[in-house]
Formats: structure tokens, sequence, C-alpha cells
């Protein structure tokens, strides 16, 4: 049986199931992994650690996009 966990992503109190790794909530809601800063919790995550990152109850993520254009 899989639970919930919330956590605040931009600002919005989202719930997913539990467990998941970074890219993949990026992926679940919605975000191009590719195209997108994380800071998790306060900090910068560097993106060689979005792997190895398993989103708890309660974490903050805020996920800035990245556009080009001039």
């Amino acid at each position: 049986m899989h639970s919930n966990i919330k956590l605040q992503v931009n600002g919005k109190v989202c719930s997913l199931p539990l467990p998941m790794i970074l890219p993949d909530v990026l992926q679940k809601l919605g975000f191009n992994s590719r195209l997108v800063v994380v800071e998790y919790n306060g900090e910068i995550l560097h993106r060689q650690l979005w792997q190895s990152t398993t989103i708890q109850d309660g974490d903050r993520l805020e996920v800035v996009t990245i556009f080009g254009g001039g």
C-alpha cells in the first residue's frame, strides 16, 4: 500500500505518492527536467544529486523554468 506525502511546490501544497525521487516528481508535475533549476528546502540542488534525492513529507521545492530568447 502506498501512502501520500504533502510537499510545497512553488508555494502550493501538492500530494504525491511515496516514495518518489526528484526527477519523478518533476515529471509528475509536468516540468521538463532539462529546462529547470530546483531549490530544495531552501538550497539550490545540483543536478547530479537529483537521482539520489528522495522527496519526503513536508519538503519545499521551488522550480524555476529556464526560458531562452532575446
